[in-house]
């Protein structure tokens, strides 16, 4: 069982969002296109993130709609002795943990700091309150800082069995999906990546 904290934060995610995501480059600068993320792409875009938590299992599908091409992505993770544990991203792909940062808000970052960090590492810092979330993540390739990232959103529904009239996979059919594997980590060249 999750610590409580721990337990109530993620419990206070159940639901389906709609996202809103900015980055920004080192320097400030709004980003227009993204080339390092785990899924590159144009900015602004918007995502529905629908996030389930029985009080061990945490599964979260990401579905794009609006500001790139619709694309999916669904993370699950369990929960050891009040630390979740996030299933890996990929071959080779770090281990990503999410703890409890104080009431309403979570980090999910690395594990430990090894060799597949230096590949891709983006660290979330979430503050939930209520209906309204905010996750702010910086982004590291190579070991080098390239972009901040910073979410906006709200909850629509505390249900999130069903797909909300917004996912453009339509209405019919389970709202996860299968795990997806990140980009950064579908193999293990780092050219591939680049």
């Amino acid at each position: 069982m999750a610590s409580d904290l721990l337990a109530e934060n993620l419990r206070a995610m159940v639901g389906v969002w709609h996202d809103v995501l900015t980055a920004r480059t080192p320097d400030g600068d709004p980003v227009t296109d993204d080339p390092h993320g785990g899924t590159p792409g144009p900015f602004p875009y918007e995502n529905l993130v629908y996030i389930d938590f029985d009080g061990t299992t945490y599964t979260q599908t990401n579905v794009t709609f609006r500001g790139r091409p619709v694309h999916r992505r669904t993370f699950h993770a369990t929960v050891d002795d009040g630390v979740l544990t996030f299933d890996r991203l990929g071959p080779d792909a770090p281990r990503h943990i999410g703890i409890a940062a104080g009431p309403g808000r979570i980090w999910f970052l690395p594990a430990g700091i090894d060799d597949a960090w230096m590949r891709y590492s983006e660290p979330d810092y979430l503050v939930i309150d209520g209906d309204q979330r905010t996750r702010s993540t910086a982004l590291y390739r190579h070991g080098e800082f390239v972009r901040s990232l910073e979410v906006v959103g709200t909850r629509l529904a505390t249900d999130p069995s069903r797909r909300v009239d917004l996912d453009p996979r339509g209405p019919d059919g389970p709202p996860h999906e299968d795990r997806t594997t990140t980009h950064v980590f579908e193999d293990d060249t780092e050219e591939s990546h680049d």
